[in-house]
């Protein structure tokens, strides 16, 4: 595999939706050219017989203007004739293929069992979207986030789409993690002299960004990065914009706020940034030894994304003295 490709000046860890968004503000606040995207894969699974990566097509699809605005996932003026036939025929319907995903799904699947690693399928699928910043999985071996119930374990996306977050959650893990290899592009990244800030999107910290530092390594890296380590808060007033992150913070016994979030991170942590409405955090995060920024994360639109970047990335030169 080549990784020859120019060090990134910033890298930023993503999953889910929230984390797509401030990737593309980023890619408006500096040189696109210059920004690694790691992406969450503990939300891959198999599915009608093809391999589907969630959060990697989120972030294709968001950074190449054809993710569904409404939505935030999928792509926009989808149509669902598949669908349509497959439930007339019986066939399971609970997770929604739109008929121009499928075409991803179908051409990643073809290509992985023809022997195609997935870091190198995802960067030819930038290539042809358009996309000027290199994504990449987490890993090209397989990582599955496991939620584990009262009621028994369950797969990442029966728990998130077929069961919609209702099942109590008593604990997560990473089945694979500790047996996969990081991404070479992440390593490298990691330990190159250009870089310059590591951001770990406003995403849910157990869903999706634990599943990338539960993979070998990757967590000591990060301790020993000479860049500093900045993360946005996926909280807004005390909480989750969309998805479960408060309902997962309150069932595995933390507080419902940023700086229980700010905790979570803080052994490879220089940085936390909090929404305005989450201010009176301020205090009890900088406790913890961490610089604190205050701004509005709530990003709804490209000049909310962009703008939010931008102070990010001022925050993590501030950082870095």
């Amino acid at each position: 595999m080549n990784t020859s490709a120019a060090s990134p000046s910033v890298l930023a860890l993503s999953g889910g939706i929230g984390g797509a968004k401030l990737a593309l503000g980023l890619t408006q606040a500096m040189p696109p050219e210059s920004l690694l995207i790691v992406g969450n894969t503990g939300d891959d699974f198999e599915h009608l017989g093809l391999h589907v990566s969630p959060d990697l097509d989120t972030l294709m699809y968001t950074l190449s203007g054809k993710a569904d605005p409404e939505k935030g996932w999928g792509l926009a003026s989808e149509s669902w004739a598949f669908m349509q036939a497959l439930e007339a025929l019986g066939g399971e319907t609970w997770f929604q293929l739109g008929d121009g995903d499928l075409a991803t799904h179908v051409e990643r699947t073809q290509r992985l069992r023809a022997g195609e690693h997935l870091t190198e399928i995802i960067s030819d699928f930038c290539r042809r979207l358009g996309i000027a910043s290199r994504i990449v999985p987490v890993s090209d071996d397989p990582v599955r986030t496991i939620v584990e119930t009262p009621d028994g374990d369950l797969a990442f996306q029966h728990y998130f789409v077929r069961e919609r977050c209702q099942s109590t959650v008593s604990g997560f893990r990473f089945q694979g993690a500790d047996a996969a290899q990081p991404s070479p592009f992440f390593l490298e990244a990691l330990k190159a002299p250009s870089l310059q800030a590591v951001v770990i999107c406003p995403s849910n910290p157990f869903l999706s960004i634990d599943p990338i530092l539960a993979v070998r390594g990757v967590r000591e890296a990060l301790q020993t990065c000479r860049a500093p380590v900045i993360a946005v808060s996926p909280l807004v007033g005390g909480d989750a914009v969309k998805g479960p992150t408060a309902k997962n913070l309150r069932e595995l016994g933390h507080p419902v706020s940023a700086t229980a979030v700010a905790n979570y991170y803080r052994d490879f942590l220089k940085g936390f940034v909090v929404d305005t409405r989450d201010k009176a955090t301020v205090p009890e995060i900088e406790k913890l030894g961490l610089t604190v920024e205050v701004a509005d994360t709530l990003m709804t639109d490209l000049e909310s994304k962009a703008a939010l970047a931008r102070i990010v990335l001022n925050f993590s030169q501030r950082c870095e003295r």
